[in-house]
């Protein structure tokens, strides 16, 4: 029988994770999937400890999200991730969380950069690890690409500075953080089905954001900018 490279992660979706109709956040589902995958590379061995004596970080590049459905307060779901491809520098990862009835509510596919973290470049994995990682085949979605083509009507947004709790264990704004800074930049609610985020270069406490928010018949799209308007992640609503 064939080892499985899929680490799955059991919950309950907590009154912490919704909003006022009860429904966990985009945002929620993201950290449910951010934490799988954390907990996927603990599993291996090769975490955040082995990765720090490193010196060796894999950094999040793009995320493309998609969701069926939004699971209610309390009910019980199982979160999957695996790897579907090491390319030189890059590693291709799935997600998906499934329900009770083993329905896919919200599913997502990522790109990850193996970054050296003392000479600032990407580097490439060792063979070690991406045997540990081993692969499994990728999730039957129809695959956008990293690149965000951005509208050409973008309309300055008030600027506002990364918090504290923006930031995470490599120092950054946590992925997930964009995705709620974008938010918080659109001026009515979204029921988003889909998300795509690329990342561009890493905000850190102190940095001011500037938005650029723009809206077309399908889609809302947020560039999160500096001052000199270098985006740090553009995010696409759908």
């Amino acid at each position: 029988m064939q080892k499985s490279n899929r680490y799955t992660l059991e919950g309950r979706i907590r009154f912490s994770e919704v909003d006022h109709t009860r429904r966990i956040t985009l945002p929620g589902i993201i950290n449910y999937f951010q934490d799988c995958s954390t907990f996927h590379s603990e599993s291996l061995g090769v975490g955040l400890s082995y990765c720090a004596k490193r010196r060796k970080v894999w950094i999040l590049s793009a995320w493309q999200v998609e969701v069926e459905r939004y699971p209610v307060m309390g009910e019980p779901v199982k979160i999957s991730t695996w790897a579907t491809k090491f390319d030189g520098l890059l590693g291709l990862r799935n997600f998906c969380m499934e329900d009770e009835g083993q329905k896919m509510a919200a599913w997502a596919n990522s790109v990850w950069v193996y970054m050296d973290v003392e000479k600032g470049r990407p580097a490439r994995p060792d063979r070690r690890e991406i045997e540990l990682y081993g692969t499994e085949e990728p999730l039957p979605m129809e695959y956008a690409p990293r690149k965000i083509e951005l509208p050409g009507n973008l309309e300055d947004g008030e600027p506002f500075p990364v918090r504290k709790y923006h930031i995470d264990t490599n120092e950054h704004v946590n992925n997930c953080q964009y995705v709620q800074m974008a938010q918080e930049a659109l001026k009515e609610p979204m029921d988003v089905r889909k998300l795509r985020v690329e990342y561009k270069k890493s905000a850190v406490y102190g940095d001011i954001i500037y938005p650029r928010t723009a809206y077309e018949e399908d889609r809302a799209v947020v560039e999160l900018c500096d001052g000199a308007g270098k985006a740090y992640a553009v995010v696409e609503f759908s």
